[in-house]
């Protein structure tokens, strides 16, 4: 996620290159104290600039690519919309993302947003060895790239620029086709290294890697 969880992924090297902040099993979301308080000036480090990056709220989305059994995924956080008219939305990965090639190459990409009971499925596209797109629900959208069956909705995009980003790649993509298959549930949603739903209590869990 922002950065944090890996450019901004969310269980992921954590989508933010290396993952948020993890908090220890059992202890609650700020239960380290109101009294804490943090502020840096230049230079920045990374560490940190993930820590406070992480008490920004996101969703959770794994972002596919790629088809016909060469499709990858990986669980990212650093997605948001950009224009209306033109339809555009955009997400970060970092450089070393095993993701980047496979959408460099294809130029097409599906954005799912995960519901609340979906934080293993969060996991299991989050680190080095990750879910097979084979082994979850999925089916292809207008572009052939796989939509994962159960997300709470899908944005399907084709590739219109890509930026450098520093240690992450922005793609920048428009969407054709877009869906919400599970419009009744609740998001799956990270803050400051927790994931859940929002109708629970979130729980510490390892960090989101973008790739």
């Amino acid at each position: 996620m922002a950065g944090g969880t890996s450019s901004n992924a969310v269980v992921a090297q954590a989508a933010a290159g290396a993952g948020g902040v993890v908090a220890p099993p059992g202890a609650r979301p700020g239960a380290e104290g109101a009294a804490m308080s943090l502020h840096q000036a230049h230079p920045v480090d990374g560490r940190t600039l993930r820590t406070v990056c992480g008490m920004f709220v996101t969703g959770v989305t794994v972002i596919t690519s790629g088809e016909e059994g060469k499709a990858e995924g990986t669980t990212v956080n650093s997605f948001t919309s950009v224009s209306l008219d033109p339809p555009l939305v955009l997400f970060c990965l970092h450089k070393e993302s095993r993701l980047r090639a496979v959408v460099q190459e294809s130029g097409k990409f599906v954005v799912n947003f995960l519901q609340g009971q979906q934080e293993s499925l969060a996991r299991a596209f989050a680190g080095k060895n990750t879910a097979e797109i084979r082994d979850v629900a999925n089916h292809p959208s207008v572009t052939g790239v796989p939509v994962l069956s159960d997300a709470l909705a899908f944005l399907s995009c084709r590739t219109v620029e890509e930026f450098d980003g520093g240690d992450h790649t922005i793609f920048l993509g428009q969407v054709v086709e877009l869906g919400v298959p599970r419009q009744h549930q609740e998001p799956l949603v990270f803050f400051r290294g927790w994931l859940g739903a929002l109708e629970e209590e979130l729980r510490g869990v390892h960090p989101i890697i973008d790739g």
